[in-house]
């Protein structure tokens, strides 16, 4: 549930804010716009209120305890998958809420720190809620990945070499989901693919590197199965093509947003398992 409300919160802002007056260049963003400012605290704040009353009573329902770490289900109880989903949203907040503040007036630099910091607060401040309830705990592993999502759009911003490096996640119905273990995909570790993203032209010679097409990606994916069987846990290994979307046509203000923002989605491709076995896929969901 938290995951829905982190991911989709933060996106309907996003839309709303452009929806609500027409988009300007970045050299006409002098000042800082107090009304826009104002708006998307409002709706934060709204939101989070709405939000915590729903995961108050849905996520923490059970019984309070003393805060407390989470020791002993930290990494076994998604086999470490839910560390990614961390890292990928604090990252995806950062990342909408430094768009934000821009479209708010602030200029670039302080944009990126501001998403950053609200992206890094936010997560941890479900960390420490959770370290109160007595079925979960706070995780050192969860806080961290937190961290990293969270400072890596600032560190792209000073390291080249990390820009080349996209973060995705996709979705395709498990078995498990099929038969109702959970009741939103999101959720469900089993539905859910992590990716890592990097330019197919510059892993090429430069004769060829020429000739591949730049919107072309080569990513690694990872998933989980048999969760809800301990002797037969796996992780999943893929290998596949991913899609740049920065780099296809369009430089209008709505395509440019709308790809940056879709660009965190891994959509389907021709890919391969590696690992527990070798598959070929057509079209990798």
């Amino acid at each position: 549930m938290r995951r829905i409300f982190t991911s989709g919160l933060f996106l309907i802002i996003l839309f709303l804010c452009y929806r609500s007056t027409f988009a300007q260049k970045d050299s006409t963003l002098r000042k800082v716009n107090y009304s826009r400012l104002g708006f998307v605290g409002g709706v934060t704040a709204a939101a989070f209120v709405y939000g915590y009353g729903i995961q108050n009573t849905m996520w923490w329902k059970g019984t309070k305890s003393h805060f407390h770490t989470n020791w002993q289900q930290d990494w076994t109880y998604a086999m470490g998958s839910d560390k990614f989903g961390h890292f990928y949203f604090a990252h995806l907040v950062a990342n909408v809420y430094s768009q934000l503040f821009e479209w708010c007036g602030i200029n670039h630099k302080k944009s990126l720190l501001y998403g950053a910091s609200f992206a890094f607060a936010y997560q941890t401040f479900i960390e420490i809620r959770d370290g109160f309830s007595r079925d979960y705990g706070f995780s050192w592993g969860d806080f961290t990945a937190n961290v990293m999502g969270a400072s890596l759009p600032l560190l792209k911003e000073k390291n080249k070499f990390l820009r080349d490096f996209e973060f995705k996640i996709s979705y395709f119905p498990s078995e498990r989901f099929r038969h109702n273990s959970n009741r939103y995909i999101l959720d469900d570790y089993e539905s859910t693919y992590d990716w890592v993203s990097y330019p197919l032209y510059k892993l090429m010679p430069n004769g060829i590197r020429d000739f591949v097409p730049k919107f072309l990606n080569i990513a690694l994916g990872h998933s989980v199965k048999r969760l809800d069987i301990k002797s037969e846990r796996t992780h999943e290994f893929f290998i596949a093509l991913d899609w740049n979307l920065n780099e296809l046509p369009g430089n209008g203000w709505f395509l440019k947003m709308l790809k940056r923002n879709l660009n965190f989605y891994h959509f389907p491709s021709p890919a391969i398992k590696i690992y527990p076995n070798v598959i070929w896929y057509g079209l990798k969901f």
